[in-house]
């Protein structure tokens, strides 16, 4: 044998002798007042301060862990919102770009109309205007309105006339129509202007 002596070989340490202090609990262990729990009647024994220690760094681990969980949500829910930010735009631009190209239709027609087009181009014309519209076209129309450098672009210019001399640029004729999507200037319109 080894020499060390099994857990049955040990002997008992005596218990304290019960005072008239002594209150016994449930299980019929005495409680001491001056230690306040029986050795073995459910509170820190030596044994137990392994276990307090093993139950604190337990509870850490848990409050590192529930930490990065939330960190790691939140970083999840920041990427989702950049994603679908991302997709719009990519939307939103590949639109702009059609609009863009279809622009062209919209001013041979207007030309076309201009020059006496018949009733076919007239419907034509109206229909994809009408469907672009749907989609957040705007036609700016800015005749007899004042000059604004964002919504025009001026090509031709004529002096002021008589009480007209303040100074002020208005817009006299529309060359070529100028248009907005979804609210921002998509083609500032050619114009002539006066002052």
């Amino acid at each position: 044998m080894s020499g060390v002596p099994y857990a049955d070989d040990v002997p008992a340490a005596p218990l304290p002798p019960a005072g008239p202090d002594a209150v016994p609990d449930a299980s019929g262990a005495v409680l001491l007042p001056e230690e306040g729990v029986a050795p073995g009647a459910g509170g820190l024994a030596c044994d137990d301060l392994g276990e307090g220690a093993d139950l604190a760094r337990l509870a850490r681990e848990r409050g590192e862990y529930l930490d990065a969980l939330q960190h790691l949500k939140a970083e999840f829910e920041n990427y989702r919102k950049r994603v679908e930010r991302q997709q719009r735009d990519i939307v939103d631009n590949a639109a702009t770009a059609l609009v863009k190209k279809l622009l062209p239709v919209l001013d041979t027609a207007d030309l076309a109309l201009a020059h006496g087009g018949g009733e076919d181009i007239k419907q034509l014309a109206g229909t994809l205007f009408d469907v672009l519209a749907k989609e957040g076209l705007e036609r700016l129309v800015p005749e007899g309105q004042p000059f604004d450098p964002e919504l025009h672009d001026a090509v031709a210019h004529e002096p002021a006339q008589g009480d007209d001399a303040s100074g002020r640029l208005e817009v006299t004729e529309v060359l070529r129509a100028g248009y907005s999507w979804k609210g921002r200037v998509l083609r500032p319109a050619m114009v002539k202007v006066r002052g």
